[in-house]
């Protein structure tokens, strides 16, 4: 992996060497490795998350063949970009 330091700005670098490291899923597998994980959690971790990879897929083909709407995007309780809500008074 390679990342080029353009102007002596280092700080660039490191955020976008850090933005390949997550796409290439380093730091998951770090944290994976940190402990030992029993062959059958192994199994059966790798099985969710292929579950959840063609839950997805299919998801994504049906709102492609207009079978669901599209996902909106609404604000959260406690979300950037929307403020708290207010204390109950007792």
């Amino acid at each position: 992996m390679q990342v080029v330091v353009r102007d002596n700005n280092v700080d660039q670098a490191l955020r976008a060497l850090k933005k390949k490291l997550q796409r290439e899923g380093v730091f998951r597998e770090m944290k994976l490795r940190n402990y030992y994980e029993k062959p059958s959690e192994k199994k059966a971790r790798q099985k969710a998350e292929a579950i959840r990879r063609a839950r997805k897929l299919a998801r994504k083909r049906l709102q492609r063949e207009g079978g669901l709407p599209a996902p909106t995007a609404t604000a959260r309780p406690g979300q950037p970009g929307r403020p708290p809500a207010a204390m109950p008074r007792t």
